[in-house]
């Protein structure tokens, strides 16, 4: 078994995707004139990082998963991988000062110098359903990541046997495990939910933009999924009594948390609402490069994280420490993690 601090110390090619364009993002990302020669340059930084992370086999994260209850119903975190990235202003929180973020990080005892993402899509069977939240990233980042039909066989999950598979956004390190190596959807039986604004996002993404936020072969992937995809309205009820959306606006053009079950023992997958579990929860206004929208993505984690504290709201987390299952608490101090004993 792994741990995220296992993970490559690298500055991995989904946080290049998902901070590098939108850290400068102002209108529609589309518009090249912006930011001359921008995405040609990650492009070629992607590919070069690409090469490097199929030679570093010896430190990628192995199969894991840890079972839980929601209610009745039985899930299982499961493994993808795990990313770093360095405290430097650009690759993850912006607009403070590196000692400011280093600070917080080592108070939570944590290293000041770099941020530790892991990377967890979690599995619920609830009755006949067997569901799927987010996919990880496939193939698209090498060695770091791409875990999860190891994890699931590990789980004694069949990815045949997968009924529903909810994605919270069109990122690669999210969507990448929709195919196989070979192109093939990677569960064949399952009907995908995405938010209607963001379907629209992904479909309409050329190549060189897909690259960018991680997505490699962006045409063959749409085209491959498309049979397959109901897109919702946000904050749809799409299994009623299971499953609803829960819209969190700010990072993507459609992103979309889902609420498992009801009551106290009902869990609410924020996707990347929030990605570290020290700064994104203690810092929660504080900017995230690769928000599409920086302001509005922090109104939304302030909101979420005094509404989850106020009601204690079991939360799932596909970047926190795996694996991911806990509440947000209030203390004198300000708001803190409070990861579930599961042992």
């Amino acid at each position: 078994m792994t741990t995220v601090s296992n993970s490559l110390r690298l500055i991995a090619p989904t946080l290049l995707v998902e901070c590098s364009i939108q850290n400068q993002r102002v209108t529609r990302m589309t518009d090249r004139r912006r930011f001359p020669g921008v995405f040609e340059a990650i492009s070629a930084l992607l590919m070069s990082l690409a090469a490097v992370t199929a030679d570093a086999a010896p430190g990628a994260p192995v199969a894991q998963f840890q079972p839980f209850k929601i209610g009745t119903y039985s899930a299982v975190a499961l493994k993808d991988g795990g990313i770093e990235a360095p405290v430097d202003g650009k690759s993850f929180i912006v607009g403070q000062p590196n000692e400011a973020v280093g600070a917080v990080l080592k108070a939570g005892g944590a290293s000041a110098d770099h941020f530790e993402f892991s990377i967890q899509p979690l599995l619920v069977h609830a009755g006949a359903h067997v569901l799927l939240f987010d996919t990880g990233a496939g193939g698209f980042f090498g060695a770091i990541a791409g875990k999860l039909p190891e994890s699931m066989k590990a789980a004694g999950e069949n990815p045949a046997s997968v009924t529903d598979i909810f994605i919270s956004h069109a990122h690669g390190d999210h969507i990448g495990g929709l195919e196989t190596s070979t192109g093939a959807l990677a569960f064949p039986n399952a009907t995908i939910h995405i938010s209607a604004p963001e379907w629209k996002w992904l479909s309409g993404l050329s190549a060189d933009e897909a690259k960018n936020f991680g997505i490699q072969q962006v045409s063959a992937l749409v085209s491959a999924i498309k049979p397959k995809v109901v897109a919702f309205e946000p904050g749809a009820d799409l299994l009623p009594g299971i499953v609803k959306a829960v819209e969190l606006k700010g990072h993507t053009p459609g992103h979309s948390g889902y609420r498992i079950g009801s009551g106290t023992d009902g869990v609410l997958v924020f996707g990347d609402a929030m990605h570290s579990y020290l700064v994104s929860v203690r810092k929660p206004s504080w900017q995230v490069a690769f928000d599409g929208d920086k302001q509005l993505g922090a109104t939304t984690r302030i909101a979420l994280i005094k509404s989850s504290a106020a009601s204690g709201q079991r939360l799932y987390s596909e970047h926190f420490p795996f694996p991911g299952i806990g509440k947000i608490v209030k203390g004198k101090d300000g708001a803190s993690w409070q990861a579930e004993s599961l042992h």
